[in-house]
Formats: C-alpha cells, structure tokens, sequence
C-alpha cells in the first residue's frame, strides 16, 4: 500500500488543489490531506472549518483522509507511513521554494520522496490568496472553489 500525504493550509481548499489531488490519487494507494498549521500565516478558516471544508470537498474519495498537523511536514509524513509527499507547482515561482524544502526533506528522511504534480491548465492562476481577497470584495468565488467553500466564503462576505 503506497501512501501519501498532501499538506498544505489549505486557506480555502480551492478547484486546483482538488485537481492535483486527484492527480495524486491516480499513484497512491491512500492520501492524507494534512492542515498545517503555519506560525507566518494567519488563516481566514480556522483548522476546524479548514478541515471540515476539506472533508466535504474529498468525501467522494474513500481512500482519502484529512487530518492537522503541528511541526515538520517531513516527520508527519514518516510517522503516516508515507512513501511521498504531494506537492502542487503552478508556476516556475512556485518550484523554487518547492525545491529547497524537498532537498531538505530528502536530507532528513531519504525513504520519503515530494513528488511535484502541476494542475490542469485552467487551475494554474488559482491559489487560496486570490479566491480570498474576491471574496472580500464581494465576488462571486463559484467555479474556483467547491461549493461547500464558496458558500462558506459567501457566509463572511456576502455577495455583491
């Protein structure tokens, strides 16, 4: 049994990481959604609502599971029993970073590989950032999120 873990904050879960998850799901066995909690970052969604949104957005994948996690994405995933560690690249941007902490993890737990997966296309320009802030203006997020999400963002910022 192959399994991974996708970490992320997940601050909403949006379309392209669904994407990338499903990606995923096409080489692991079992995928665990993990919630990070990220001392630099301070989350519109508190882990509750984050992991619960998550769920409801994953439940028709029974081999997925969602769970939070304090400390280096790298011991969670050993301690899960993960052969790898899912990761997201939308853009050049993105690998950078991606590429530092993957040789890092690769120093610290050799037997964990991060495999990088991009979404589709029309999801490359998405990231929780943007779907934020049009939703604090008032836009419509529908078609960029589930619609578990979009109607969570409606419930803090109505509509115009």
């Amino acid at each position: 049994m192959r399994k991974a873990i996708y970490p992320g904050t997940f601050d909403p879960i949006t379309n392209g990481h669904l994407d990338v998850l499903e990606r995923a799901l096409t080489m692991f066995d079992e995928i665990r959604v993990v919630v990070a909690k990220n001392s630099a970052k301070s989350p519109m969604f508190s882990e509750e609502e984050r992991i619960s949104m998550i769920q409801e957005a994953v439940k028709r994948f029974p081999n997925v599971s969602v769970e939070s996690f304090q400390g280096l994405t790298v011991d969670y995933a050993r301690n899960f029993g993960a052969v790898a560690i899912i990761r997201g690249l939308r853009a050049v941007s993105d690998f950078e970073y991606e590429f530092q902490i993957a040789l890092m993890n690769r120093k610290i737990a050799p037997s964990v590989t991060t495999t990088f997966l991009m979404p589709h296309e029309k999801y490359t320009y998405l990231n929780s950032s943007i779907i934020r802030e049009l939703a604090r203006h008032g836009q419509s997020v529908s078609g960029f999120v589930p619609e578990n999400v979009a109607k969570a963002l409606e419930e803090k910022y109505p509509l115009r």
